[in-house]
């Protein structure tokens, strides 16, 4: 088919270059043209695994163009996609003006029947605004559809071949099919639903892995104070399949650009609606506390953070993405810049600050070791797998004081124990830990 994706953020380029991949020929189109420069040069503007060899492989036989000339993207297509971005507002609304742009955009210039797809995140109801908005600039018959997306950063390629459904909301079969049709290759088990059902799923779904998370932080949280061990009691309810293994690993809690911005807009929705999410709210407030649990922990073990030289090990939200939006270490890294603390960060990926005033005020590290050498302690913020991988010997090495504290449990208790460290995780006994009467002889 001749598809066309309006915008080429995460998930329009991930989607884009993907439908390209099996075979439809794919327009994308945005109106920053040094990006769409960088694209069509082969470089992809952020860091996604297996993106940009696709991306190569695809501009290379043809199946894929970038371009700003929306006569050139909007005219003569079977489907188009809208993938811009709806980013929060001050009360947690989702301002959709990107999204009513674009569609305005694509409906002044179609000229046949058009299937119009809304891939980007929106409030419940939209399919039937931005509905009769196109009416109100086409003469042309069209047909809508909500079709969330269901992405992992850092995993987006595998989600989009192993997913776990598509979900298509539309009002009329023909719409519905067409936009299955596309998704054929893939393989991935089909759910048909109405647009609002559609629109409420990808919130919903967020919303409860957030709560999720903030759950098992919560019993991690308990763990401490009771001397229970998080990795045990997680284990043991996860294997309970009514509940899973899956987002139970106790940690520093969740950012990204979708938890965080998904469960305010649905919080502010069902406000609208007059309908209280208690259990989403509380879930939220955890969230925004958990960052704070390892700055207690430094203030616990040490008499002042003033001048004390701490490495910062992960800085993007999570593994395999750069990005910062929402992410935990910004808010880790502010509070000990309060502090006074002397900071030294390291992350795979995210080697600049990137425009951040956060990390403007922060040395970069070319290495873990570089990070860790002459620290008096240390914080793993993000779970990368060479941070996971990095001996817990070198540690005590390269540090003037071996004191680490694990936002993310990357290590068992037992390894720390025997590498001599200081070992403060989430939700587990501290191993080694140095008590007050040893603090006040050194």
């Amino acid at each position: 088919m001749q598809i066309t994706v309006v915008g080429t953020g995460y998930v329009g380029l991930v989607t884009g270059v993907t439908f390209a991949e099996v075979g439809h020929e794919v327009i994308c189109i945005d109106v920053d043209s040094t990006k769409i420069k960088m694209l069509k040069r082969g470089e992809v503007p952020f860091y996604e695994p297996g993106l940009q060899q696709l991306l190569v492989h695809n501009l290379a036989n043809g199946r894929l163009t970038f371009t700003t000339d929306g006569d050139e993207a909007y005219r003569l297509r079977d489907v188009i996609y809208v993938a811009v971005g709806t980013p929060s507002k001050a009360d947690g609304a989702v301002d959709v003006s990107y999204m009513e742009q674009a569609v305005v955009d694509v409906a002044k210039a179609i000229e046949e029947y058009t299937v119009i797809v809304i891939k980007s995140t929106v409030p419940v109801g939209t399919n039937e605004r931005v509905r009769a908005m196109v009416a109100q600039h086409t003469s042309c018959p069209f047909d809508l559809v909500s079709n969330p997306e269901f992405l992992r950063e850092g995993s987006a390629i595998y989600d989009i071949y192993h997913g776990d459904r598509i979900v298509i909301g539309a009002e009329h079969e023909r719409a519905a099919e067409t936009v299955a049709m596309l998704h054929k290759p893939f393989g991935t088990p089909i759910f048909h639903t109405d647009p609002r059902s559609a629109e409420l799923i990808k919130y919903a779904a967020n919303a409860f892995l957030a709560t999720k998370i903030s759950y098992i932080n919560e019993i991690a949280n308990l763990c401490e104070r009771l001397g229970a061990n998080v990795d045990a009691v997680a284990h043991g309810i996860g294997l309970d399949r009514r509940i899973g293994a899956q987002f139970l690993q106790a940690g520093l809690g969740y950012g990204g650009s979708c938890f965080p911005k998904d469960t305010r807009a649905l919080l502010h929705m069902a406000e609208t609606a007059q309908s209280d999410l208690r259990v989403l709210a509380a879930a939220s407030t955890v969230n925004e506390r958990q960052p704070y649990v390892v700055i207690e922990k430094l203030k616990k073990r040490f008499s002042s953070l003033r001048g004390l030289r701490i490495a910062l090990l992960g800085l993007s939200f999570k593994p395999n993405t750069d990005d910062l939006r929402e992410a935990v270490s910004l808010v880790i890294l502010q509070e000990l810049q309060a502090a006074g603390a002397s900071l030294i960060v390291y992350d795979p990926v995210v080697d600049h600050p990137k425009g951040n005033r956060v990390l403007e005020q922060v040395m970069f590290a070319g290495s873990i070791d570089e990070a860790l050498s002459g620290a008096e302690a240390s914080i793993i913020v993000t779970e990368w797998e060479e941070i996971k991988a990095f001996p817990l010997a070198r540690y005590k090495v390269l540090m003037k004081e071996a004191v680490v504290i694990d936002g993310r449990n990357c290590y068992p208790l037992a390894k720390a124990e025997k590498a001599g460290v200081e070992y403060y995780s989430i939700g587990r006994p501290a191993v080694n830990e140095q008590q007050p009467s040893q603090l006040l002889k050194q």
